[in-house]
């Protein structure tokens, strides 16, 4: 694969902070990717992070279904989204990206960044919507954003669906895993990083299927128990930004370190928060037997390498975490409607399909899922270029 197609940096002229934009390819004109917000966020992060992007897009490509792949993006605004001037600051960067949002780029929440947050902002910039440039590939434009919409409006247990979509495709391919590996999930033990919208909702639905949630972080720290942790009560409990209130904690439950997480008693590691946490000098102090990567980019490649060399397997976020983009669009293009358990059971088979493919081929070429992965975009690759051509 070749350089990015666009790749810019823009300076704010009211704070000085600056935000990114790499578009790395488009399909039918058209490229797919988040907009983060972190203190920190650099150009070469968002790149790799539109890299993805192209190929969550190219897994997920079926020639039956109306979901279009798109090309991948990425944006990145290098702030604190809970400092003051984060919300103006997001509207500048959207106004001054609004060519692009129009024109090529779709694009929604990541991490620091809510949906109904951007969804406002990019209104304030003069937005129609943060996914305008799909509408045109769209058959039935209105009912598709009506179906989308209403997708949104749905909620499961208090929670909206928006919300649950990609961790139930991360827990998926936790069940996966451990299907594939003959290991029960009654008595495996998790580990998650994070509780925003893809941790909180990854530790809800392997709680529920039987699995026992040991250790959680966020920003004040991480909380365990061996017993078990009540992730329901967690979860009620968390502020806007995945915060749990302390309050709630039971007498078994203990406060460690911030980064206890990575040493935690568990089976399967979660990181579901930032890019970068595990580096060759933090893997050593894992003792899980999967890591599983909610977030963008969690494992640096040298971890990476030292994990596998110790007999850890790493399921890789392009597969892992593409859950989220690709109900997106097969609600958009009609694939699904605006129904939890429809949603769900799409998740879950399309994820324990991919998951399934990529791990028997990297038994099969006696090599890691994540180069799996990339042999398998490589292969699709060709053929949605064929089919639908990178800059048209």
């Amino acid at each position: 694969m070749t350089a990015p197609l666009v790749s810019l940096v823009w300076t704010d002229h009211v704070t000085g902070r600056q935000g990114f934009l790499v578009v790395d390819r488009l399909v039918r004109g058209v490229a797919s990717g988040g907009l983060r917000m972190r203190p920190g966020c650099t150009l070469d992060e968002v790149a790799g992070l539109a890299r993805g992007m192209t190929m969550k897009e190219a897994l997920h490509y079926d020639p039956e279904s109306r979901y279009v792949p798109l090309g991948g993006a990425k944006g990145g605004i290098d702030c604190d989204p809970r400092a003051p001037e984060a919300y103006g600051l997001l509207v500048r960067y959207l106004r001054a990206m609004r060519p692009y949002v129009e024109s090529c780029w779709t694009t929604g929440e990541d991490l620091g960044l809510t949906q109904d947050l951007v969804d406002r902002a990019a209104a304030e910039a003069g937005l129609v919507s943060s996914i305008q440039a799909v509408y045109p590939l769209l058959d039935d434009e209105t009912a598709a954003r009506r179906r989308l919409a209403d997708a949104f409006a749905v909620e499961v247990d208090g929670i909206g669906l928006g919300e649950l979509a990609g961790g139930c495709g991360v827990a998926e391919s936790v069940l996966t895993a451990l299907d594939r590996a003959g290991v029960p999930h009654a008595g495996t033990r998790v580990c998650v990083q994070g509780l925003g919208t893809m941790g909180g909702a990854t530790a809800r639905f392997l709680a529920r299927a039987g699995l026992t949630v040991v250790a959680v972080a966020d920003v004040r720290g991480t909380i365990a128990n061996p017993a078990g942790l009540d992730v329901e009560a967690l979860l009620t409990a968390r502020d806007a930004y995945g915060a749990v209130d302390r309050a709630v904690l039971r007498p078994g439950d203990r406060e460690l370190p911030g980064d206890a997480w990575l040493s935690a008693e568990a089976d399967v590691l979660v990181p579901a928060a930032v890019s970068y946490v595990v580096d060759a000098a933090a893997q050593h102090r894992i003792r899980a037997r999967w890591v599983v990567e909610a977030a963008n980019m969690p494992v640096l490649p040298e971890a990476e390498e030292l994990l596998s060399a110790r007999g850890v397997t790493v399921l890789p976020d392009v597969v892992v975490n593409s859950g989220t983009n690709a109900w997106w669009w097969w609600t958009l293009f009609g694939d699904i409607g605006p129904d939890a358990d429809e949603a769900f059971t799409h998740i879950r088979r399309s994820m324990r399909a991919l998951v399934e493919l990529m791990l028997a081929r990297a038994e099969a070429d006696a090599t890691t899922p994540r180069a799996a992965a990339h042999a398998i975009v490589a292969d699709r690759l060709p053929v949605i270029a064929e089919r639908f051509g990178w800059y048209r």
